[in-house]
């Protein structure tokens, strides 16, 4: 029988389940999972799914693949927000093409269902390749493809962080279904060094914390450089007792940027101070399972107030790396498991030529 993430004196594997059933329970008839204020978008939908999934919950997380399924347009991309079954915003964003990988290469993983990664081969297929068609010659992945079709004149270092770990679990889904992909290979190897070498490639989002840990998290920046990382951003953005900050210049700790710290100390080899951080983040915990968003802690109030799904699927998706429970559980850590290749290859150079 497939274990439940049980993680000693934090969070039980029943409390675990019940975090789970409070994203099963904003789950729409269509099979999305909205934000509170009632827009859907693939990434943070994909991530619940993958909560849904560790925690057993399989026709709800199929459900909500199936809503994938209806909703990628034929450039392989999602529209930006989703209201009532309607764009609401109809611009393309990379990370979120992306990240379909992640999530199928992770239901595979954790439930063993070959024949259901097979039935979502061309939707990740036609998503990595709207991903790839938005890398530039340097490396980085620009953020967005509006409704017209244009690309955005930027890229954004948590979004190509994110973009990395796509690439990487859609490569390793390739070679598992007999089709490889070079070409998602050489885009990741391309990207991480970016990501690992290039900041003035990335728009300056330096106030936000997920610009500190997202590199490490999506696998691009492993080994001594994540603990430097780590260790440089530590006193701007953890807040001992209570979890990490959104941005550097607001009294404010959320609870999704929280356990995705605890997922990149855990990638990085930081066991105790994942644990710490995840333990501390727990007072956002909400007697029926689900996660407040996040805590103002000058004012000393719930901000905003409300609730999410997402905030409860990165409680669950951290539960589970720390306890090892599930075959998914090294989905983030096994993420820089490749190193990225030389300058040389990369495409440094031709972009300065």
């Amino acid at each position: 029988m497939r274990r439940v993430p049980d993680v000693p004196g934090i969070i039980t594997a029943e409390q675990v389940v019940r975090t789970a059933e409070s994203i099963a329970a904003i789950q729409d008839d269509q099979g999305g999972v909205p934000w509170p204020e009632g827009h859907i978008d693939a990434w943070n939908h994909i991530e619940c799914l993958m909560a849904l999934t560790v925690a057993g919950l399989r026709p709800e997380a199929r459900k909500g693949y199936d809503w994938l399924v209806r909703h990628q347009r034929p450039d392989g991309s999602w529209p930006m927000k989703v209201r009532d079954g309607e764009p609401a915003e109809a611009a393309g964003e990379s990370n979120h093409a992306a990240y379909i990988a992640v999530g199928v290469w992770h239901d595979l993983l954790v439930t063993g269902d070959e024949d259901f990664a097979r039935s979502m081969w061309p939707v990740v297929t036609r998503a990595l390749d709207f991903v790839i068609g938005l890398q530039t010659a340097r490396g980085e992945v620009l953020w967005q493809r509006d409704a017209e079709g244009r690309p955005a004149e930027y890229a954004l270092l948590t979004g190509s962080s994110s973009i990395h770990q796509g690439l990487r679990c859609g490569a390793l889904l390739a070679e598992r279904l007999g089709d490889p992909q070079p070409d998602w290979e050489l885009a990741a190897d391309q990207l991480g060094h970016v990501i690992a070498g290039h900041p003035e490639a990335f728009a300056d989002k330096s106030r936000f914390s997920m610009d500190w840990y997202y590199p490490v998290l999506g696998g691009a920046v492993r080994g001594t450089a994540a603990v430097r990382r780590l260790d440089l951003g530590w006193d701007t953005f953890v807040v001992p007792g209570l979890g990490a900050r959104c941005v550097s210049d607001q009294p404010w700790v959320t609870g999704a940027e929280s356990c995705e710290l605890v997922l990149a100390l855990d990638a990085a080899g930081l066991r105790e101070r994942a644990l710490a951080v995840f333990a501390d983040m727990q007072h956002l915990r909400h007697a029926d399972g689900s996660y407040w968003t996040g805590w103002q802690f000058v004012n000393e109030r719930h901000f905003p107030n409300e609730r999410s799904g997402y905030t409860a699927a990165a409680v669950v998706l951290a539960a589970d790396a720390l306890a090892r429970a599930t075959p998914g559980s090294g989905i983030f850590r096994d993420a820089g498991g490749r190193q990225a290749r030389s300058t040389g290859e990369c495409g440094c150079e031709r972009a300065r030529a």
